[in-house]
């Protein structure tokens, strides 16, 4: 590991030089293996966050306070210490830039991993595609990579976000806690006859109700990609 810095309470990002690392598409992840001295490993899986091709990996990894790996990389994991990377994994969970249809990105808590590096690439690209988040979560204060979201919906032409804020929200803010409803994807998201590229990351519950309120709103399936994580620290994200 090259460096960490702190995006939340609960969540760090870990800057990785994996030697001969191919470059990845926004969306992939990779499995990350830990070995105990006395032979016990633990492998899980978590998104890449990074921009492809900038040489470096990136891993944003939230704690699940009874997992096996992700409170030893959120709270242990110093400068220097190596583990086992192997990826990037998936093809299907991942945005080609060649598509010129709009993008709407939902992501549910660290979901926003994999979309972050989506959004990063766009922008590292110089491409105009419109692209709309919607982000739920539970506060403010625990919202992953806040500031840099706030920086890129002031810079970065064509790219609109909107927030579900379920427990605690902003002084001001015109919507009362609660969760992602249809009411907001449909202000906040594309319409259905404009062919939007979907991409939904977040826990199952999440992802499950997002997909099917997209459904209701008569986005084909076929147009609708989804990547879910569960409690165990499993899965990509």
């Amino acid at each position: 590991m090259a460096a960490a810095r702190t995006e939340t309470p609960a969540a760090r990002t870990l800057e990785l030089d994996v030697p001969d690392w191919p470059a990845h598409r926004p969306g992939q992840h990779v499995d990350v293996r830990l070995t105990a001295e006395d032979g016990y490993t633990a492998q899980r899986s978590y998104s890449v966050a990074s921009t492809p091709g900038t040489g470096r990996l990136e891993l944003t990894v939230q704690r699940i306070d009874d997992g096996e790996v992700s409170p030893y990389l959120v709270d242990v994991a110093q400068p220097g210490d190596a583990f086992e990377v192997r990826g990037p994994v998936g093809g299907y969970f991942v945005w080609d830039d060649a598509d010129p249809a709009p993008v709407l990105l939902v992501a549910g808590g660290s979901g926003i991993v994999p979309l972050m590096s989506m959004i990063r690439a766009r922008s590292a690209a110089g491409l105009r595609v419109p692209f709309r988040l919607v982000y739920s979560t539970r506060s403010p204060d625990i919202t992953i990579y806040a500031d840099e979201l706030r920086r890129r919906q002031r810079d970065d032409r064509g790219l609109d976000l909107a927030y579900a804020y379920t427990r605690g929200v902003p002084p001001g803010w015109r919507r009362p806690p609660g969760r992602l409803d249809g009411a907001l994807l449909r202000e906040a998201g594309w319409p259905a006859d404009l062919g939007p590229a979907c991409f939904v990351c977040g826990p199952t519950g999440f992802v499950e109700a997002a997909a099917n309120l997209l459904v209701d709103q008569d986005h084909p399936a076929d147009r609708i990609k989804t990547e879910r994580f569960g409690p165990s620290g499993g899965g990509a994200a």
